[in-house]
């Protein structure tokens, strides 16, 4: 037997192309990456995770071979690659039927994704340089006072806003920082976070006028509570936070200014960047009527556990543990089931009074996003629980 020897120029193994009979149009595994951009190994990659496959498979040697109307599938694949597209996503935008959509609302997640993760790294490279000043001139760093950063909000705007988040701040906490209120300002949006590190509620607010730099300051609930009872008269507000104090001018001279509190909020963009499979739009009375009525099991402590089942369609129910629809009749689904705080849920529904609610559902072990339909900014993550 002859044996074909060729010098070692590589460690990746290749595909010697045999002498096959194949139908004109076509291609080798090594044509498609040229005319593409894609390297061989990354065909063979995609091929093997099921995203873009091969249209014949040699039985015999294993080689590859593609037709030429997937040539454009390759060359679209190699720019979502270039972008940094998760290989799940990047299914997702090859299989997309032609006009439904999905691969455009596919790249949208990510470009928001991206532009997230730029705002955050300046964010952080400009807290580094401060960080760095200080370091290399300690002694007119410690002289050197932040500039304050005042700015005008509707009263009725950030009344809704508070609203919305004032459930989630934590009781009787260990971390004293989560019993405030974060309020971020940046540009031209004001948002207001809250948290317990058992869910998250967060909402925004439009600031018309800013002077100063952006800024963060968690202010204590005593104190947010205080600010809420200030905005009854409508109008514009004036905040200022400066430093380690909190300012609120209202109409009429009215006026209460505060301590802000001392440490580390959690980093609510990174907390709040959910991958949903599933979209499903409710009515708020449904939902919790649903909630309220629904079959639910007591776990440690007393905390009422509702299990939500999201079918294929999107459909929600509260379902029993063995996918019974429960007392309110609505019927099993067989779908993702989610086991979330009832307590907990029903607050989240019921936060700021909106009719229509959006429900954004992953896995089991996922967030569960509740959002205000109306408003995208407002909305409200609950951690799911684990049930023994």
């Amino acid at each position: 037997m002859t044996v074909s020897r060729h010098p070692a120029l590589t460690l990746d193994p290749v595909e010697a192309a045999e002498s096959v009979d194949v139908e004109s149009d076509m291609r080798s595994i090594g044509e498609t990456a040229r005319e593409s951009g894609l390297t061989v190994s990354a065909l063979r990659f995609y091929d093997g995770a099921g995203v873009f496959c091969p249209a014949w498979v040699d039985p015999q040697t294993g080689y590859r071979w593609y037709r030429t109307d997937q040539l454009a599938d390759a060359r679209l694949l190699c720019r979502l690659r270039r972008v940094g597209l998760p290989v799940a996503e990047i299914r997702l935008v090859l299989a997309a039927p032609p006009g439904s959509g999905e691969a455009h609302r596919v790249l949208d997640r990510h470009l928001r994704r991206l532009e997230d993760g730029l705002s955050d790294a300046r964010r952080e490279l400009s807290a580094v340089r401060t960080l760095i000043d200080q370091r290399e001139s300690p002694m007119s760093s410690s002289t050197t006072r932040t500039a304050a950063t005042r700015f005008t909000v509707g009263a009725a705007d950030l009344a809704a806003a508070l609203d919305a988040v004032r459930f989630a701040a934590a009781e009787d906490s260990e971390h004293p920082v989560l019993g405030g209120v974060l309020f971020d300002v940046e540009g031209s949006v004001l948002r207001v976070v809250a948290t317990d590190r058992y869910r998250m509620a967060v909402s925004q607010a439009a600031v018309p006028a800013l002077e100063g730099p952006g800024a963060s300051t968690v202010v204590p609930v005593p104190v947010v509570d205080g600010i809420r009872a200030l905005l009854a008269g409508g109008g514009e507000v004036t905040l200022t936070l400066d430093g380690d104090r909190v300012v609120l001018e209202a109409a009429a001279g009215r006026r209460l200014e505060g301590a802000a509190l001392e440490g580390d909020f959690p980093d609510y963009r990174r907390l709040t960047r959910i991958e949903a499979s599933h979209r499903t739009d409710v009515p708020a009375s449904v939902l919790r009527e649903a909630v309220a009525g629904g079959a639910c099991r007591t776990v440690h402590e007393g905390h009422e556990i509702v299990l939500l089942s999201v079918g294929p369609g999107g459909a929600v129910c509260v379902v029993t543990e063995d996918g019974g629809a429960g007392d309110d009749g609505r019927g099993p689904a067989d779908g993702t089931r989610i086991a979330v705080n009832r307590q907990y849920l029903l607050e989240a529904i019921g936060a700021g009074a909106p009719e229509q609610l959006v429900l954004e559902t992953g896995s089991p072990i996922t967030p569960l996003a509740i959002r205000d339909a109306g408003n995208d900014g407002t909305f409200s993550i609950l951690m799911p629980v684990r049930l023994p």
